[in-house]
C-alpha cells in the first residue's frame, strides 16, 4: 500500500475532521467523536494553528488514512514558542497497528524540531508514546491543573525536541481555553 505524509490543505480538511470522529467514535462514543472533531477544529481557528503541523497519511487513492496535530501550547501563558501540543492523533480503525500513527509523530517531531521547536506534550496511553521518546511530564515539573482529570499521571507525557529543551519548561497544565474540552 502506497503511503503519503503531507501537511492538510484545504482539499483534505473535511475529510481529516470525517476521520477524527469516525475513529473516535468508534473507540470511545459518538459524543466523544464530535467533541475532538470539535477540537480539531477550534485549534484551527486560534492563534496556536500551526498549519505546517497538522499532518495526514493518505493511500494510493489519496484518502485521509491518518491524522496528527501539533498546536502551540502555553503552560499558565509561557512558553507558547517553545512547546507544542501533540492533539488529535487519528488511524483509520481498520488500518491501526499498522505503524501510521507511529510515522506521522516522527515525522512531525522532525518537522516541528526544524521549525524551532523545543519540545512536545500529549496526554493518552503511554504504551503509545513512551516508544516515540515521551516520557512522564510531571518528572519535569509540568503537572496537570485542577481541571486535568488523568487515569494516572504518567498519562500527561512530553518529549524534548532538543537536548535540554524542557529545562526552563514547568507550570500547570490547563486545557480551559479550549471550549471543546470544557
Amino acid at each position: 500500500m502506497e503511503r503519503n505524509i503531507k501537511t492538510c490543505t484545504a482539499q483534505y480538511k473535511t475529510a481529516a475532521l470525517d476521520l477524527i470522529e469516525t475513529v473516535f467514535t468508534e473507540h470511545e462514543n459518538a459524543a466523544e467523536g464530535k467533541m475532538v472533531r470539535r477540537l480539531a477544529e477550534e485549534i484551527r481557528a486560534k492563534e496556536y494553528y500551526v498549519p505546517e503541523l497538522e499532518l495526514i497519511m493518505t493511500d494510493e487513492a489519496d484518502e485521509v488514512i491518518g491524522y496528527a496535530m501539533f498546536s502551540r501550547f502555553h503552560l499558565e501563558g509561557r512558553y507558547s514558542d517553545e512547546l507544542l501540543l501533540l492533539s488529535p492523533v487519528a488511524v483509520k480503525t481498520a488500518l491501526q497497528r499498522q505503524h501510521i500513527s507511529k510515522e506521522l509523530i516522527e515525522y512531525g517531531l522532525r518537522k516541528a524540531r526544524a521549525l524551532g521547536y523545543k519540545a512536545v506534550l500529549v496526554e493518552g496511553d503511554p504504551r503509545n508514546y513512551r516508544p516515540r521518546g515521551f516520557k512522564t511530564a510531571a518528572d519535569y515539573g509540568i503537572c496537570p491543573g485542577p481541571n486535568v482529570h488523568l487515569p494516572h499521571i504518567d498519562c500527561l507525557m512530553v518529549r524534548e525536541l532538543v537536548p535540554g529543551g524542557l529545562a526552563h519548561i514547568h507550570g500547570l497544565v490547563d486545557y480551559g481555553f479550549y471550549e471543546a474540552l470544557r
